[in-house]
């Protein structure tokens, strides 16, 4: 059945200090709910409450406070293994801003933005905030829209007339009487992903959608282009990558394995077919073969050596 649950913390003990209370109140939503860490105003006495009505498997949170600032980190996402997806709704006259998946995403009253849980994410505030957090499993959202990172952290206007359903929506499930019955709770859940998905995007038109997969494609355009203008370079990574496209490198990795082909597989072959037209070429006759897999990103000549005669069938010298 649904439920709702109330953390406030007005209900921590009275004789702490202020900073003793805010330190008692992050333990006990890291322990409750999720891995996050938090910084209040310095302007303002602390104080935070949060209602969370559950319907099935998904989360309709408010956060109302001197909150101001929010940060997840690796060391936050292997505490608690959350990996659901959060879409972030501001109901405040202040600015949230923040950044994930290599997007800055910065939204003002009645506007949103997707985040997920299972990545590094902050976000920052006013010295007061409220905002709504519906949250939703990995599983469950990524089965109904698979390309759905492609709409993470991009900001979503207030006049988005789905966005204004899906609040009203929202409103009338935390308002109401808790559903019992679990027909309701999955119509009621399905409905909220319908609805997230018309939000951001990922569910629309058949042209919409053909959009989306022609921004994917794009997106693996750019990054081939970048390992293929870019192999040569000893440090090129999947990270680096990402964060000169303004992805994520979980996404660049999702991205190539749709190839069949993964990123440090793309680099070395790269190298190797560059080695063996260097070694081929007459102008070339003068570098060393160390020279030449020094050249081309290889750090470690006897790696390069098996590499290429794995590859090709004779090693370096025998090519040249």
């Amino acid at each position: 059945m649904s439920r709702k649950t109330v953390f406030s913390s007005a209900d921590l003990p009275e004789h702490l200090g202020e900073r003793d209370r805010f330190s008692l109140w992050q333990d006990i939503h890291v322990a409750e709910i999720w891995s996050v860490e938090y910084g209040i105003s310095e302007n303002l006495p602390f104080e935070a409450a949060i209602e969370a009505t559950a319907v099935g498997s998904l989360v309709l949170g408010r956060m109302a406070g001197t909150i101001k600032h929010a940060t997840r980190k690796a060391s936050n996402i292997a505490d608690d293994g959350n990996d659901g997806y959060l879409l972030l709704i501001n109901s405040a006259d202040t600015v949230l801003t923040g950044a994930q998946a290599g997007r800055e995403y910065s939204v003002g009253r009645g506007e949103a933005a997707l985040v997920t849980a299972a990545e590094a994410l902050k976000m920052t505030g006013a010295d007061q905030n409220l905002w709504t957090n519906v949250v939703v499993p990995r599983a469950i959202l990524t089965q109904a829209f698979p390309q759905i990172d492609d709409r993470l952290a991009l900001k979503i206007g207030a006049e988005n007339e789905a966005l204004d359903l899906l609040k009203r929506y929202c409103q009338l499930l935390e308002s109401g009487c808790p559903l019992a019955s679990p027909d309701l709770i999955t119509h009621a859940t399905e409905t909220i992903v319908d609805l997230i998905g018309l939000v951001t995007g990922a569910k629309g038109q058949v042209a919409e959608l053909a959009g989306l997969r022609g921004l994917r494609a794009a997106r693996l355009q750019a990054v081939l282009a970048k390992i293929s203008g870019d192999f040569a370079n000893p440090g090129i990574s999947a990270q680096g990558v990402a964060k000169e496209l303004g992805l994520s490198a979980r996404y660049v990795h999702d991205l190539l394995q749709e190839t069949g082909i993964s990123f440090s597989e793309r680099v070395l072959e790269l190298r190797l077919q560059s080695a063996h037209r260097m070694l081929s070429q007459r102008h070339n006759g003068a570098m060393r073969v160390s020279e030449i897999a020094l050249t081309i990103g290889f750090s470690d000549v006897s790696y390069f050596n098996r590499c290429f005669r794995r590859r090709f069938g004779c090693t370096p010298t025998s090519a040249r």
